[in-house]
């Protein structure tokens, strides 16, 4: 299928690695531009590389903080000085730390509010003008499988990206007349550093080792396993693309079917 994404200008949050590395090698892989984010330049150096020896297309990058306004508003204009446009957004970020409602305190509190919801309001109202110009337009959140079933010990994720379901389906009506779609995509169980390093807590509270917990929880996931970041780029890359042309202001969970909840 031709998605219609090549030359078109997607920016993608958090793409050093990951899930946002995956989501922009498959935007290159469909000839797009793409502006990568992250703080970590020595990991976009990395990225920008691979995805060029895989797709043939080099990706530019920004180096910030998606917690500090300023660097969101470089990367917009980076952006447009590099490509003169802006058709997709994908608000991506690490999670906010674990951890049950006695553990945090009003600073962790505000801190997790400013990386998982208040970054993604920033990013967006930075590229509205520019797809409002365009009269069209893609924005894309990515949350968690929390936004349809809580998960244990991670009461900050499952607080702030509810937020991010309210503010998409929001904008999913004000936008629609501009021709900008606004949906979420959800990972279940997908095979990263933050999964890791969360099984591993789990692990050591449940006395065993990753592999058995890993083991275990695969049995509860219909497919039988954890996904991979490719099958959850390539999805995001649909979803931001021309050939979904009517579906908007829903959250789509990539989960293996893991999550019961309709």
């Amino acid at each position: 299928m031709d998605l219609g994404l090549k030359n078109k200008t997607a920016i993608v949050m958090a793409s050093s690695a990951g899930l946002g590395k995956a989501i922009a090698m498959e935007f290159a892989r469909e000839q797009a531009n793409v502006m990568l984010f992250s703080p970590f330049e020595d990991k976009l150096k990395v990225a920008q590389a691979d995805i060029k020896a895989a797709t043939g297309i080099e990706p530019s990058y920004t180096v910030g903080d998606i917690t500090k306004y300023d660097d969101i508003k470089r990367l917009t204009k980076n952006t447009i000085d590099k490509y003169g446009s802006i058709y997709a957004l994908v608000n991506n970020t690490g999670g906010p730390p674990a951890g049950t409602f006695d553990s945090f305190d009003d600073e962790a509190w505000q801190n997790a509010y400013e990386l998982t919801l208040l970054s993604y309001i920033r990013t967006i109202r930075e590229v509205l003008p520019y797809m409002r110009a365009n009269k069209c337009g893609r924005i894309l959140n990515s949350t968690s499988s929390s936004v349809k079933a809580v998960l244990d010990n991670l009461i900050l994720s499952n607080t702030f990206r509810m937020g991010v379901v309210g503010l998409s389906k929001t904008l999913s009506q004000e936008l629609g007349k501009d021709n900008i779609l606004v949906n979420v995509i959800g990972p279940g169980r997908i095979g990263t550093d933050r999964i890791a390093h969360l099984d591993k807590i789990r692990s050591e509270n449940a006395g065993i080792t990753i592999e058995q917990l890993q083991e275990n929880t695969s049995k509860d996931i219909p497919l039988g396993r954890y996904g991979t970041t490719d099958e959850y780029g390539r999805l995001a890359a649909f979803l931001c693309s021309e050939a979904n042309t009517y579906l908007t202001g829903q959250t789509v969970l990539l989960d293996g079917g893991m999550v019961k909840a309709f």
